[in-house]
């Protein structure tokens, strides 16, 4: 499995790339792989405000729908669209293309709490 070493982690399977002010949340290589086969993504909505732990999206595959959590607290500024129409970007790219959605902090020490790459390795077996 492919465990970036640049992002965070949450025990449910997101990610989080900090890049200056925003914040965009996928899910991981682990979690793409146990789901198969993703055929229908709903990200949320922009502006929604989330808190840390919270249903943020909801992804369907061949196998079964799954909420997807958000990492953080935060507004959701940008959705990826591209996913309507491909939702198998999160199978084939889930640390590029597949990204769910980008938000705005509202507690950055949130961050603290998420997982290192290491410790995310160590939960998923690795």
């Amino acid at each position: 499995m492919n465990v970036p070493s640049d992002l965070r982690y949450a025990k449910t399977h997101e990610w989080i790339r900090h890049e200056d002010d925003s914040i965009t949340v996928g899910i991981t290589d682990h979690a793409q792989a146990e789901l198969t086969d993703i055929v229908y993504a709903e990200p949320p909505k922009v502006g929604a405000e989330l808190k840390a732990g919270a249903t943020a999206a909801v992804v369907e595959s061949v196998k079964a729908a799954s909420d997807i959590y958000s990492p953080l607290s935060g507004v959701v500024t940008e959705v990826n669209e591209a996913l309507t129409a491909n939702p198998a970007l999160l199978n084939t790219d889930p640390f590029g293309q597949g990204w769910i959605y980008r938000m705005k902090a509202s507690n950055i020490a949130e961050i603290e709490a998420l997982l290192t790459p290491d410790a995310y390795s160590a939960q998923i077996g690795q």
